[in-house]
């Protein structure tokens, strides 16, 4: 059974599975299933007041969980898949566990192609919350993800700079991170 099946299992059986992206390495599991989120909760041993993004895979997926206003297309277009998560209002499918109560909820589309391969093979969206203890270091080495899960994806040495998080609903920078300069460009304009 090669890795990406293996991983698919694995999420099937609400089980978490370590997997790298073009910034550090993920802790995925299941974003539809509550059962699965709460083990990634229970894993990074994070609040639970505090909100878990989730990946997808493509556009087509992306809207199935969140809403899109049209000003907000081309950002996304320019920006994914890449190291920007986009804080968008979720749709009802979301569980509200992984919106911390806010309604609204992080969207990745990592440029890697093992985590999109993942993430199509699962055929929904997984979360996507960095594969360390809550206030950890953040994963660039498989030997750094300190969190227990059942499988890991190998993706070798990572980059490391964590995604820039951009909350569309307010046209604002949450956290700086990779891609940070041609992010706050874009932002101007819109």
């Amino acid at each position: 059974m090669d890795r990406i099946k293996k991983a698919v299992s694995v999420l099937m059986h609400d089980g978490l599975v370590v997997y790298p992206t073009e910034t550090v390495y993920g802790l995925g599991a299941d974003a539809l299933s509550d059962e699965a989120i709460l083990k990634v909760y229970e894993a990074k041993k994070r609040p639970l007041a505090m909100p878990v993004s989730i990946a997808v895979s493509d556009m087509d997926m992306l809207y199935a969980v969140c809403r899109v206003e049209p000003e907000m297309e081309a950002f996304l277009t320019a920006f994914l898949p890449g190291p920007v998560t986009v804080v968008l209002p979720a749709r009802k499918t979301i569980p509200a566990i992984l919106t911390g109560g806010t309604g609204l909820i992080g969207i990745r589309m990592p440029a890697h192609d093992l985590a999109l391969q993942l993430i199509a093979e699962f055929d929904a969206p997984i979360t996507a919350t960095s594969a360390n203890l809550h206030g950890g270091k953040d994963p660039v080495m498989p030997a750094e993800c300190t969190v227990p899960y059942e499988f890991l994806i190998d993706g070798g040495m990572l980059p490391g700079t964590p995604s820039t998080v951009i909350d569309l609903t307010g046209k604002r920078v949450l956290r700086a991170g990779a891609d940070i300069d041609r992010v706050a460009k874009f932002l101007l304009t819109m």
